[in-house]
């Protein structure tokens, strides 16, 4: 089941939503067809529920939001990136387990 915490952005709302936030953003980059993003869907959804007050958690298709795939260069999926105060902070790219996706959210609020 999909988190209430996770929002979707896409093209129209990027900027307004990951550029313009004031909390951290972490940005799932994924697809339906990606086996791996299904299996980073439920951490995903967990992280964004455990962060809620810390961080803002949004997904991104690659298909429906071609333009904000291409600004960020994205090759593969899943792909994480954190933005932080509109500049990407980190990213990875692949299924991870929970704790190395916790741990990239906990460098975004450590520095």
């Amino acid at each position: 089941m999909a988190s209430d915490n996770v929002i979707h952005v896409n093209d129209g709302n990027y900027d307004s939503e990951v550029l313009k936030s004031s909390l951290p953003v972490l940005i799932d980059f994924s697809a339906s067809w990606c086996g791996p993003c299904h299996v980073v869907a439920p951490l995903i959804d967990q992280l964004a529920d455990e962060y809620k007050d810390r961080f803002k958690v949004a997904k991104v298709d690659v298909d429906e939001s071609p333009n904000v795939a291409r600004k960020h260069g994205i090759r593969g999926i899943p792909t994480l990136i954190v933005i932080k105060n509109g500049n990407v902070f980190d990213q990875m790219v692949g299924a991870a387990p929970k704790a190395q996706i916790a741990a990239l959210m906990e460098r975004a609020l450590s520095e």
